[in-house]
C-alpha cells in the first residue's frame, strides 16, 4: 500500500486529516478525511466514456451515516440503513451544488460520489467535512475536475466567528452558514442567522473563504503526492463549429427580439419552439439526428447570449422589467375555512397555496439518524406538482430538490416562532405549489409567515424572500443584477442568490453561484438590493395581515400547560400509566409529562374547553397539597376496626379514626360506613410520615352537657 496522508490546523489546536491508498483503492479516487473521532469515508467512480447523446453531466452524490459509527442499531422492522434521510439529502445537496459548477462543461460520463460516515465523535459534526472528503477524493482521481473546493461552517459564537466549530457551541450561535469554495472563489452558501445585517454577512463569508484556501492547497499537495496531477483524455461532444455559426446567423437577431418583446412565459416558450421549428423545417429532410441535435444544443447557446446581451446592453428583462422591479404581489389569508391556518401568495407567475397545523406534542417528528436523533416539533414539506409548470409529471413523493427548498424555508421560518411556553404546539406547515415561474422557496416563506399569523402564532416579525439574479461579462466587464428572477433568467444567469429577513435583518439564505471571480463589491451590492426586495414584499403581505391574530381559529385545538412538582408526576402518570391513561379515556384530551429542571411539564391538549377543564381539574386535584384546617368531601376507601380511611383528593387517603366520627362514643364500626360513602371531614393534622389525621366530628354540632344536679338541702 502506498498510504499517504496530509494533516493542518484549524487555526485553535483542532487537526484535520487526509488519507488516502488504505481504502477502497479499486474506486478512481477514495479519501478518508478524520477529525478527532469522526471519520468519512469518501469514493469517487466516473465512467471512461459518456452515453451517446448525453449533453449534461450525470453526477450523482450521496452522503450516508453509518449506525455503527455511533455505536447504534437502526430502528424499523428491517434494522439496517435504508434510504437516505431528510438531514442525509440536504448534506449530499450541499457537497453536490459545490462540486458540480467546478466540472468541465464538455465532461458528459456518469460520475458517482459516496461519503460514508464511519465513526462519530458525538461533538464534531459531520457535514461541515463532507464536501472537503468528495473534493481530495477528486483529487487524487484522474477524473477532470477544475477544483480543489472545500466547505466549511462559520458560526459567531459569543461574538467570535469560528471554523467547524463543536456541536455543543452551536445552540449559542447568532450566524450559522456552510460556506464552499476553491482557491478563488465562494460557489456556494447556506445557512441562517439572527436578523444580520448584510456587512456582517459578507464578514463571515470571507472569514469561512481564509480557512477554505488552506483546505484547498492541502489537497494540492495531497494530489501532486499522489500522482494526479495530469487528467485523463475525454471527448464527450462532437462539435461542428461551421454549423454553430450558422445558427447564430440565421436565429440570433428572432431570439433577441422574442427576448425583447416581453410577454408571459408561455407566449415567450411559444415564440422560440416556432423559430426552431422553422429551422428544423428549412433544413434538408435527410440531415442526419447528430446535426439536428447539435442544431438544438447551439440554438440553446442562441438563447444564452440573447438573453444576457439583451439584460447588460438594454437593461431589459424579458418580461420587460427594470432590474430591481418586483412583480406584482397579491395575498389572501383563511382561504381555506377547516384549516387552522391558510393562505395563499401570488406573485407574478409563482403561487403557493399554504396551511398551518397545530398539533400535540404527540405529534412531534421522531427522528432516528445516526449522528442526529430526537424530536422535533417545526415541520414544513414543500410541494411542487409537474402542473405547476404546465408539465406532466408522475406524483412520486419529496424529491431532493423538494427537500432543499422546503428546508430553506424552514430556516426563514423557525427563526421567527415564538419559544417556551408562547410556543406550546406542534406545528407544521406544507406548502403546495401551484404555479411557478421563478423562486417558489421565497414564495413559500412569504405564504408560511401570512399563515402562521392566520393561525393565530405570535410570530415575533413577518419574514419575506426574495430570489436575486447576476448577469456578467468578463470581457467587457459589465454585469447586472437582477432582483425577483424568473425560471429562465435563474437557468440562463450567473447566480441564484435567496435571501429571507425581517425588517430587522436576514435570518436566511442561499447561494449557488456557476462563475468565477464574483468580488464582494459586486455581492454587498446584491444584499442591499436584495434587502429593498425584501422590505417591498414585506409592504405588500402588510396589506393582507400585519400581525398575527388575537387568538386561535375557533376549531383550532387548545394546549394548555402545567407545572408541577417532581414529586407528583409519577402520581399523574400512575402505575404502567393507568391513571394518565384514564383520564385521558375519560376526559377525551391527550396529556403529555416530561421532567424538565426539575420540574413536571405537563401539556393538556383537546379541541374543546370542556375536556381542558375536565383534565386540568382532575391533574390539579392529583397534585394539590392538603391544607390543615380545611374542610375535604372525601370517599371511604376501607373500613378497619379502628376507623375508616378517607380519600379527600385522588391518591391520598387519612384516616378517620372511631374517636373522630361521632361525639357519642362507639364501640364498633359496624353499620357506620360502607365503602364508597361521601362523607364530609376536617384535616387536622399530617405528622413526619405524611400520614394525615381527619375528624367528622368537629363538624357536628356538639352536645350540650346535661346540666348539673342541685345540691341537697342541708
Amino acid at each position: 500500500m502506498n498510504i499517504i496522508k496530509k494533516s493542518f490546523d484549524l487555526g485553535d489546536g483542532r487537526t484535520i486529516e487526509i488519507e488516502t491508498g488504505k481504502l477502497a483503492k479499486q474506486a478512481d479516487g477514495s479519501v478518508v478525511v478524520k477529525m478527532g473521532d469522526t471519520m468519512l469515508l469518501a469514493t469517487v467512480v466516473s465512467t471512461v466514456g459518456a452515453k451517446p447523446g448525453t449533453d449534461f453531466l450525470p453526477l450523482s452524490v450521496d452522503y450516508q451515516e453509518k449506525y455503527a459509527a455511533t455505536g447504534r442499531i437502526p430502528g424499523g422492522f428491517l434494522r439496517r440503513e435504508a434510504r437516505l434521510s431528510d438531514y442525509e439529502v440536504l448534506i449530499s445537496r450541499l457537497v453536490d451544488r459545490a462540486l458540480r459548477p467546478l466540472f468541465p462543461e464538455d465532461y458528459h460520463a456518469d460520475t458517482q460520489v459516496m461519503i460514508s460516515l464511519i465513526s462519530a465523535d458525538k461533538n464534531i459534526m459531520p457535514d461541515c467535512l463532507a464536501g472537503l472528503a468528495a473534493s481530495a477524493a477528486l483529487a487524487v482521481s484522474d477524473i477532470p475536475f477544475n477544483g480543489p473546493i472545500s466547505e466549511v461552517r462559520v458560526a459567531k459564537i459569543d461574538g467570535n466567528l469560528v471554523i467547524n466549530p463543536y456541536a455543543s457551541d452551536l445552540e449559542r450561535a447568532t450566524l450559522e452558514f456552510m460556506v464552499a469554495g476553491s482557491i478563488n472563489d465562494i460557489v456556494m452558501v447556506e445557512g441562517e442567522c439572527d436578523e444580520i445585517q448584510e456587512e456582517e454577512m459578507v464578514e463571515a463569508l470571507k472569514f469561512a473563504h481564509d480557512a477554505i484556501k488552506i483546505q484547498c492547497k492541502v489537497q494540492l499537495e495531497l494530489q501532486e503526492e499522489a500522482g494526479k496531477t495530469v487528467k485523463r483524455e475525454y471527448n464527450h461532444e462532437d462539435n461542428d463549429d461551421e454549423l454553430r455559426a450558422k445558427v447564430y446567423a440565421d436565429t440570433y437577431q428572432a431570439v433577441y427580439n422574442v427576448a425583447k418583446a416581453g410577454g408571459s412565459k408561455e407566449v415567450r416558450a411559444a415564440a422560440f419552439t416556432e423559430i426552431i421549428n422553422n429551422y428544423f423545417d428549412a433544413m434538408p429532410e435527410d440531415t442526419e439526428d447528430l446535426t439536428k441535435a447539435l442544431v438544438k444544443k447551439y440554438f440553446h447557446d442562441v438563447q444564452y447570449d440573447a438573453v444576457r446581451n439583451l439584460l447588460l446592453d438594454e437593461g431589459i428583462r424579458l418580461d420587460g422589467r427594470t432590474t430591481t422591479q418586483i412583480r406584482p404581489i397579491w395575498s389572501e389569508v383563511g382561504y381555506l375555512p377547516a384549516a387552522h391556518g391558510s393562505a395563499v401568495f401570488t406573485r407574478g407567475e409563482t403561487q403557493s397555496l399554504t396551511t398551518v397545523t397545530l398539533g400535540a406534542k404527540s405529534d412531534e417528528q421522531m427522528i432516528d439518524g445516526a449522528f442526529v436523533n430526537g424530536y422535533n416539533k417545526f415541520m414544513l414539506h414543500y410541494n411542487f406538482p409537474g402542473f405547476s409548470t404546465g408539465e406532466v409529471r408522475p406524483n412520486r413523493g419529496a424529491g431532493r430538490r423538494e427537500i432543499g427548498h422546503g428546508a430553506l424555508a424552514m430556516r426563514s421560518l423557525k427563526k421567527v416562532l415564538p419559544a417556551g411556553a408562547e410556543n406550546p404546539y406542534t406545528i407544521r406547515i406544507v406548502s403546495d405549489i401551484l404555479e411557478s415561474n421563478g423562486s417558489s422557496s421565497m414564495a413559500t416563506v412569504c405564504a408560511g409567515t401570512l399563515a402562521l399569523m392566520d393561525a393565530g402564532v405570535k410570530i415575533k416579525a413577518p419574514v419575506s424572500g426574495i430570489a436575486m439574479g447576476l448577469i456578467t461579462d468578463s470581457k467587457s466587464g459589465k454585469y447586472a443584477i437582477l432582483s425577483d428572477i424568473l425560471g429562465d433568467e435563474d437557468h440562463l444567469g450567473d447566480m441564484d442568490f435567496k435571501v429571507t429577513g425581517t425588517a430587522n435583518g436576514i435570518v436566511a439564505c442561499q447561494m449557488d453561484l456557476k462563475i468565477h471571480g464574483l468580488s464582494y463589491e459586486v455581492l454587498i451590492k446584491a444584499l442591499k438590493q436584495a434587502k429593498e426586495g425584501r422590505l417591498h414584499i414585506l409592504n405588500e403581505m402588510s396589506k393582507t395581515i400585519s400581525t398575527p391574530n388575537e387568538d386561535y381559529k375557533a376549531h383550532a385545538p387548545r394546549i394548555v400547560t402545567l407545572t408541577i412538582d417532581k414529586e407528583f408526576i409519577g402520581a399523574v402518570i400512575g402505575p404502567g400509566g393507568k391513571i394518565i391513561q384514564e383520564m385521558q379515556r375519560e376526559t377525551g384530551a391527550t396529556i403529555s409529562i416530561e421532567e424538565v429542571d426539575n420540574k413536571g411539564i405537563v401539556e393538556i391538549f383537546a379541541d374543546n374547553k370542556a375536556a381542558i377543564d375536565a383534565a386540568v381539574t382532575r391533574i390539579k386535584n392529583i397534585v394539590a397539597k392538603p391544607e390543615i384546617g380545611e374542610v375535604y368531601e372525601g370517599k371511604v376507601k376501607s373500613i378497619m376496626p379502628f376507623g375508616a380511611f378517607v380519600e379527600i383528593m385522588p391518591g391520598k387517603d387519612g384516616l378517620l379514626h372511631i374517636s373522630e366520627i361521632d361525639w357519642a362514643r362507639l364501640e364498633t364500626m359496624d353499620g357506620v360506613f360502607k365503602e364508597g360513602d361521601i362523607v364530609k371531614v376536617k384535616l387536622l393534622d399530617v405528622d413526619k410520615q405524611g400520614k394525615m389525621k381527619l375528624s367528622r366530628k368537629v363538624l357536628l354540632p356538639r352536645p350540650e352537657k346535661p346540666a348539673a344536679a342541685p345540691a341537697p338541702e342541708k
